[in-house]
């Protein structure tokens, strides 16, 4: 079965993804799975370039400093 087409919506994709059989839906997740941590990660990369979470790391460095944190 060919699964390729032109996708332009969700709904295309979500209509797609519920014409899976059971192995390529297991595959589909497992990719997905990795697709979206890495696009995670290259978000969180960018944010942190911009400077985004520096105002987060200050916070944690003062709640360490004054002894509000719990070693894991």
């Amino acid at each position: 079965m060919s699964y390729f087409y032109h996708m332009s919506s969700v709904k295309d994709i979500e209509t797609a993804v519920s014409k899976l059989s059971h192995e390529d839906l297991s595959s589909f997740r497992r990719w997905f799975a990795d697709f979206d941590a890495e696009a995670w990660d290259r978000h969180f990369e960018q944010d942190a370039k911009a400077g985004r979470l520096d105002g987060l790391a200050e916070e944690a460095l003062r709640d360490l400093d004054a002894g509000r944190c719990t070693d894991l």
